[in-house]
């Protein structure tokens, strides 16, 4: 059980420090033998006063394990995304509620090309908001912290919630899903960040999976809530009643986060040393200060190249340092675009639809897509494995093979499963199961690296930005998918599983070669590789590097625990391409093996095997 210390100060100064985190100069200046202390560190900025909420050291949950307060925050940040998952899939069924229809003015939906588009409009317009949602977001993070930018976006998401609660027409509507919009877009931006933050490189893919578990979780919430309202004959209320609920979740997590601890790497950028120790020391079990003196010397870096700090910097860069920016940038935008691209969006938000086309009655449809989202909750249990134990690469690669597989063969299988006869229902059986295989498939695989990913390759001073170009592709990639995916299954119905088959094959040499591996990296190390790698190509990328003489440089594999210990003993690790061993493993193998072989060998120096 937690035991929250409300400590008593006993002057107006230790108060202060503790409230706004602002220190005396001693605490502004790292006065150690690296000679720190002459950084300018950055000042409180003037308008943060004017945002509730914040971190405060005495108002922080304390633990008497740091085990146990690293679950208080994966639990608490699973809520958070939790609530994600709920407002995202929603409007899964809102947008079939005859009331909910007429009262947007948009029914009939079926053969009305005004009413499809104006329906498809609604859902997507709110992924504009998480557009901007984000972008803000990401530059307050930077200024006061990641618990206020979260409490800001909590402010916007209350608000939308009520206006989608209680929407009478469809502007009204599309307004409140834009303000709903920018309060998540701020809190998807930031949570993931703080939460990577605030964990250690060797679970982070673990922690974020468990987030994501809970997301699908208030996805499937969601669904059933309004599954088991619809059953009630007053219809107006089965789909107010879910918009309004959301508001519990933004009230809990508004409220919840001002009692954890800020981002260690957040605070020393502001010179806040002494808290950042503090908070390490409440969630890591062994000793800190090998961690905080690799924070502290990636901060004296990113402060002497703060102007890069910028949106516009980022995307236009004048020197070598933004021009890394802006290859992160790329990654992290185009990994959510993919994401949308291999058809998640399509499945989960239409899956009633897809399950109608496929030959099922309405109500059975429903419960299909019930469970088929219950399912791809369990599903995210197994990213916990891939995700740290096979690395970020092999993970997305083989799940963009497995659902190209499902697609393909759903989409042949649905085209029979719409022509009557006695094996129609057959057909449709089997477009069912490859669904709920598909969607499985995508949660233990592609669901968390695009979120886990930005965590991981931007630097301190960019990170909370980084996260919100993050965003910016989600909703990018969401907002056309939404829009259009309702045209495509009344223009080409079954073509449009055919379709996505297409698009994973599509996104596959992407990640091959153009995603280096962050499993098993500190948040740290990944400076190293924009630094030197000196080409978009991860597998050219990675000779330059072993050819400037870093030990670290094969960034299409995981680096494993061995690995990270000869680093930190200070040992130098092997940068032959090719050991002695391999050559003379090579030399025997028998002529009938050694294509089987070498195919393997070369996927696992790829990273994908």
């Amino acid at each position: 059980m937690a035991a929250v210390q409300n400590e008593k100060t006993d002057s107006k100064t230790s108060s202060d420090t503790d409230e706004k985190g602002a220190s005396p100069a001693s605490d502004k200046a790292l006065k150690d033998e690296d000679g720190y202390e002459n950084l300018k560190y950055p000042e409180p900025w003037k308008f943060e006063k004017w945002f509730v909420g914040g971190y405060s050291q005495g108002r922080m949950i304390k633990f008497k394990s740091p085990k146990t307060m690293y679950k208080a925050i994966n639990l608490f940040a699973g809520v958070a995304i939790m609530f994600y998952g709920y407002d995202q899939g929603v409007m899964s069924q809102v947008n079939l509620n005859p009331h909910y229809q007429e009262l947007m003015g948009i029914a009939p939906i079926e053969g009305n090309s005004r009413n499809v588009a104006a329906l498809g409009g609604i859902v997507s317009v709110y992924y504009g908001g998480t557009f901007i949602g984000a972008l803000i977001a990401g530059s307050l993070a930077d200024r006061m912290g990641r618990i206020k930018a979260v409490v800001f976006g909590c402010l916007w998401a209350l608000l939308g919630g009520v206006l989608q609660a209680s929407a009478y027409n469809i502007t009204w509507m599309c307004c409140a899903r834009v303000i709903s919009g920018v309060g998540v877009g701020a809190i998807d931006c930031v949570v993931p960040v703080w939460s990577a933050e605030v964990s250690s490189h060797s679970a982070r893919g673990a922690f974020l999976a468990i987030e994501f578990f809970m997301n699908i979780g208030g996805l499937a919430l969601a669904y059933w809530i309004e599954y088991f309202a619809y059953l009630d004959p007053n219809h107006e209320m089965a789909w107010r009643t879910p918009l309004a609920l959301q508001i519990i979740f933004i009230i809990v997590i508004g409220v919840g986060i001002n009692f954890f601890p800020e981002s260690p790497r957040w605070l020393m950028k502001m010179g806040r040393e002494e808290e950042a120790r503090n908070v390490l020391k409440a969630t890591r079990d062994a000793d800190v200060e090998y961690e905080l003196k690799g924070i502290k010397k990636v901060v004296k870096y990113e402060l002497e190249t703060s102007g890069a700090n910028h949106y516009a910097a980022m995307l236009f860069p004048k020197d070598k340092y933004s021009k890394q920016l802006r290859w992160r940038v790329f990654l992290a935008v185009w990994l959510q675009i993919m994401q949308e691209l291999v058809g998640i969006g399509v499945i989960t938000v239409y899956a009633v639809d897809l399950f109608q086309d496929a030959g099922f009655e309405l109500q059975l449809s429903k419960l299909l897509a019930g469970f088929n989202n219950i399912s791809y909750m369990f599903s995210v249990i197994f990213a916990v494995i891939t995700l740290d134990r096979y690395g970020r690469r092999s993970t997305m690669v083989w799940g963009a093979v497995a659902m190209a597989v499902e697609l393909l063969i759903a989409g042949i299988l649905d085209k029979y499963a719409q022509i009557q006869g006695p094996s129609q229902r057959s057909f449709g059986a089997g477009v069912a199961t490859l669904t709920f295989l598909y969607t499985a498939t995508f949660g233990a695989t592609w669901l968390t690296t695009p979120w886990l990913y930005p965590t991981e390759i931007f630097p301190l001073n960019v990170r909370a930005k980084g996260g919100a170009w993050s965003v910016v592709g989600w909703s990018i990639g969401n907002g056309i998918i939404t829009m259009i995916t309702p045209f495509l299954f009344q223009a080409i119905s079954y073509g449009t599983l055919l379709l996505l088959f297409g698009l994973n094959i599509f996104c596959i040499p992407f990640i091959i070669l153009m995603y280096p591996e962050t499993a098993g990296r500190s948040l740290e190390q990944m400076d190293t590789f924009f630094e030197h790698g000196d080409s978009w190509n991860v597998f050219k990328a990675s000779h330059n590097i072993r050819d400037k003489g870093i030990d670290d440089w094969r960034w299409m594999k995981k680096m494993n625990t061995e690995e990270h210990e000869h680093l930190e003993a200070g040992r130098r690790m092997s940068t032959a391409v090719r050991s002695p061993e391999e050559d003379e493993k090579d030399a025997r193998m028998s002529w009938k093996k050694r294509p089987v072989y070498t195919f393997r060998r070369k996927g696992s120096n790829a990273g994908i095997m």
